[in-house]
């Protein structure tokens, strides 16, 4: 494994890929971070020459280009990768983690976005819009009320309620649906709660009492759990208990891998759900001109599929840049994290007490001796630790230590701080990342 990646003052260059909001680049500059824009998606070849040419130490992206291994590795400059976006499957996070590479991502910006789009869609499919714009393509006059439904007084099921989950609850509660949802962390359980809705005790029971079901879950759960194949076809078999009479209407804006592809098909066939839209896929093409993907869902007339759309809008990008651009400030100033993703929305943060000159933000491996390196460092270098705030990442193996210290430590003491924690641990790289920045005033 390759030393430490060790930083003294603010960074200076970032690249930004797949087209995110301008904005952000303006807000990088205002920073002191000189933006180098690639608009199209590079391959791993060409990421790796462009890191290796460029010395970058940030990259920001959206959800296409890979972070692999081999591009960690052949990029020691790199500090952070910043996703303009929620997914953050196109990041492989283990290497990451060995790397002591920072990954963060936006969870709250498109969220408007995603949930107009979801009441949109809901609609759409409950009075078979779709099916009559591809009759009209073909002349056929097809006036008749089958299977066509007012969304007033049925029933939406929300599975997560978290922040677009909340969102859609809203928008459709003042269309005069009534609300249920599932969801197995206890805030949003008592969010769901407080705000009148009705809270079901499992998947099954969500979907056997719902009209509609639309999905916005992570790709974990509360526990670290992945959330891969949660509506198998056993738990979409619940449809069957919805009368015929109701819509039966499945929507996913939220995580391909949730729904296993042959799965729904399945259900869909046989008449268990009416309709099922999706934005999201298992696999997804990682560019407009990858000739190589197919839609899963191709050839059934009632899954409809949109090519994740679901925060493209001209209003949701530039929501993100902003955001994005104040994550990266609060890491740029002061080492500090927000929604960092090697646990669900971890921050590191605290209010910068007086008389604070540096911050010293360490990435290190979270066996016993690590933190007692990195507070002997700050001791035997005469610094005082003026306040301080440490969160682990146990399913990494890594832990992220952030102090505010009157002095700054000297080379001399990053270096004692990385021996003693290789020593106490047995482990070489027990240190994966140590910055020492300034506070500005």
């Amino acid at each position: 494994m390759s030393p430490p990646r060790l930083w003294t003052g603010p960074f200076t260059r970032a690249l930004i890929l797949e087209d995110p909001s301008t904005v952000l680049d303006d807000n990088l500059r205002k920073m002191g971070i000189e933006p180098h824009r690639i608009d199209h998606a590079p391959d791993e070849d060409e990421l790796v020459a462009l890191l290796a040419a460029g010395r970058h130490q940030m990259i920001f992206k959206r959800s296409r280009v890979l972070i692999t291994e081999r591009v960690l590795a052949a990029s020691p400059d790199l500090a952070a990768v910043m996703l303009c976006c929620i997914g953050d499957d196109s990041v492989d996070k283990e290497a990451c983690a060995r790397h002591g590479v920072i990954v963060t991502n936006d969870p709250v910006s498109n969220g408007r976005s995603v949930a107009e789009m979801v009441i949109g869609e809901l609609i759409s499919l409950s009075r078979r819009i779709f099916d009559s714009v591809i009759e009209m393509e073909h002349s056929v006059w097809r006036k008749d009320n089958r299977a066509r439904f007012e969304v007033l007084g049925k029933r939406l099921g929300i599975v997560g309620l978290g922040n677009i989950g909340r969102q859609v609850a809203q928008l459709a509660v003042a269309l005069g649906l009534d609300v249920f949802f599932y969801d197995n962390a206890e805030i949003p359980r008592e969010v769901g709660l407080a705000m009148g809705y009705k809270v079901c005790d499992s998947l099954e029971q969500l979907i056997e009492t719902c009209d509609f079901v639309s999905v916005h879950v992570s790709a974990e759960d509360i526990h670290g759990r992945s959330n891969e194949n949660l509506f198998t076809y056993d738990v979409l078999k619940s449809f069957e208990k919805r009368p015929k009479a109701n819509p039966r209407i499945f929507i996913n804006l939220s995580r391909g891998f949730l729904v296993p592809p042959e799965d729904l098909r399945r259900a869909v066939a046989e008449e268990l759900i009416s309709y099922a839209i999706t934005d999201v896929f298992p696999e997804e093409p990682r560019s407009s001109v990858d000739k190589s993907w197919a839609n899963p869902y191709a050839g059934e007339p009632r899954i409809f599929a949109t090519p994740h759309i679901g925060a493209a809008t001209m209003e949701a990008q530039p929501r993100i840049g902003r955001y994005v651009s104040r994550t990266a400030e609060l890491f740029q100033r002061y080492g500090m994290l927000r929604n960092c993703v090697f646990a669900p929305r971890a921050t590191v943060a605290f209010e910068v007490p007086p008389g604070a000159r540096h911050m010293l933000a360490v990435v290190h491996i979270d066996k016993r001796g690590t933190k007692k390196a990195v507070d002997d460092a700050i001791f035997n270098s005469g610094a005082s630790n003026l306040r301080s705030a440490h969160v682990d990442f146990p399913k990494f193996g890594i832990a992220y230590d952030l102090s505010a210290l009157d002095t700054p430590m000297s080379a001399a003491d990053t270096a004692a701080l990385v021996a003693e924690a290789s020593q106490l641990t047995g482990d070489s790289n027990a240190i994966r990342f140590v910055r020492s920045v300034p506070v500005r005033e």
